[in-house]
Parts: C-alpha cells; sequence; structure tokens
C-alpha cells in the first residue's frame, strides 16, 4: 500500500474519533474534533498530491479517496442534525445529490466514460468543509461573533450541493440515454 493510500485510510479511521469528540458535545471536545477534521481535511488534500506528482494513483484510491471524503463530510452532518445544529432536510438534500452522482458516475464509467468533478461540485465540497470546521470552533469565536456564520456557511454549502447537483444532471444526461 502506498502512502497516498494509507493518507486515505487514515481518514477513514479518523471518523469514529471526530464523531466521539463531537457527540460529547462541550466546548473542548468539539474543539478536538474540529481539530481531527481539520487533520482529515489535510490528508485530503495530501494523498491526491501525492498520488498524482509521484505517479502513484491506484484504483484503490480511485475508490476510497472519494469515499473517505464522503464518509467524513456526511458523518459531520448527521452528527449536526443530531446536536440540533442544522435541519434534516439540507442533509437529505447533501446525501440525495452524492447517491446520485456516484450512480452517474457508475452508469458511465459502465459506458467508459469519465466524468471529471465540475468547478461547482469543487466550490461545494469546500464550502462543505469550512461550514464543518467553522461549526467545530465556534467554542472560539462564538461568544465574540453574535453572527451564525456557520450556519450561513453551512446553507450556503447547501445551496451549492443543489445547484452542483443539477449542473451535474444537466451536464451529464446524455449517460442516461439509450444508444
Amino acid at each position: 500500500m502506498n502512502l497516498a493510500n494509507k493518507l486515505t485510510l487514515s481518514r477513514v479511521i479518523m471518523i469514529p474519533a471526530f464523531i466521539y469528540f463531537l457527540m460529547i458535545g462541550d466546548s473542548s471536545s468539539t474543539l478536538i474534533a474540529g481539530g481531527i477534521f481539520i487533520l482529515a481535511s489535510i490528508t485530503d488534500f495530501f494523498d491526491g498530491y501525492i498520488a498524482r506528482t509521484r505517479n502513484m494513483v491506484t484504483k484503490f484510491g480511485k475508490f476510497m479517496d472519494p469515499l473517505a471524503d464522503k464518509l467524513l463530510v456526511i458523518s459531520a452532518f448527521v452528527c449536526f442534525v443530531d446536536l440540533k445544529m442544522i435541519p434534516s432536510w439540507a442533509v437529505i438534500i447533501i446525501i440525495s445529490r452524492e447517491l446520485i452522482v456516484s450512480i452517474f458516475r457508475a452508469i458511465a464509467a459502465s459506458d467508459g466514460i469519465v466524468i471529471a468533478a465540475g468547478s461547482l461540485g469543487k466550490y461545494k465540497t469546500a464550502t462543505q468543509m469550512v461550514s464543518i470546521i467553522a461549526f467545530c470552533l465556534e467554542p472560539l469565536y462564538g461568544d465574540k461573533i453574535n453572527f451564525p456564520v456557520a450556519l450561513i456557511l453551512f446553507y450556503i454549502s447547501t445551496f451549492l450541493t443543489l445547484l452542483s447537483g443539477i449542473d451535474y444532471i444537466i451536464q451529464n444526461r446524455a449517460v442516461l440515454q439509450e444508444k
């Protein structure tokens, strides 16, 4: 197993620790969860960078990297719903978009078509991660700023999730057409 794949696996291994500390619910534990999430996000950047620059791209990495990202983000949002920080309807939109895009990619792959991630999808991912970090770091700034920064970032990410999903379907609708 190469270094890039080890970094990807480390991100998956961090998920239970992230969930554990987040669900404790006190300020210190939430900050620890935020630190774990930030570390996991950094490994996401480096595993892809290392795989591309050192020619370490593998089938395992192509499968596990996006799965690890989705598991980490969805785990955070489901925990935030349980902690009554965000509404479940928004998380349903996020999970639905991820399922739709994954199924589209699987259908395309079965026809030998590779669908690259679009810029809206990249913005969606970035705003999701930033919103999760903002929620986890709220104990540091929440008393000083009387403004729901994390929640607004979350709603922006939800809007971008919906928009990128619609764009993805429109751009790739040919995948569903019969030949």
